[in-house]
């Protein structure tokens, strides 16, 4: 089965300012660094989802500082970058033109924020016919809410998602 790597949102953003820390933030990249690393060794592709904002004052309109994808992760020219406008990562993008293009049938989703764009898109992706799906713990994140905790929303979310949308791997990062 052909797979395909999808980090959605791993940007600047998340690092600069205290108040969007993402939670776990040093073993978050260490994570979605290795699943990079393996991707790589096994020609997966891996495709980077950018959120990019329309409004020019805005911190993520494209070029800023903050819009850059995380300066610690292992980017390579080879890996395909999308940038979308919204919390799903196929509304009005290239993502599923690419993934059928090249006849891509499983997703490994990893990034931020877990109950906003990496939610959305896993669940889209589950509507368009991506239903074996995987996620490793410990490889999207969020920040703390008003409500609740970011562990929490974390815990809640993988909760939902394990054995409906995707299967969630607890354990050794292995592709």
């Amino acid at each position: 089965m052909k797979q395909a790597l999808v980090i959605i949102d791993m940007q600047e953003i998340f690092f600069n300012y205290l108040q969007n820390y993402l939670f776990n933030n040093e073993q978050l990249v260490t994570n979605i660094n290795e699943l990079i690393k393996q991707a790589h060794e096994k020609n997966i592709q891996v495709i980077f989802i950018q959120h990019t904002s329309q409004n020019e004052q805005d911190e993520l309109f494209e070029g800023k500082a903050d819009w850059k994808l995380h300066k610690n992760l292992f980017v390579s020219p080879t890996d395909k970058i999308i940038q979308k406008s919204k919390w799903d990562s196929f509304y009005q993008t290239e993502l599923l033109d690419y993934l059928r293009t090249n006849e891509i049938e499983q997703l490994i989703f990893a990034g931020a924020q877990t109950e906003f764009c990496l939610d959305t898109t896993i669940r889209a992706a589950f509507s368009l016919g991506y239903q074996k799906n995987i996620l490793f713990k410990e490889t999207h994140s969020t920040i703390n809410g008003v409500i609740l905790d970011a562990s929490d929303i974390i815990n809640h979310h993988q909760s939902v998602w394990n054995n409906r949308f995707l299967t969630v791997i607890d354990g050794k990062i292995k592709l």
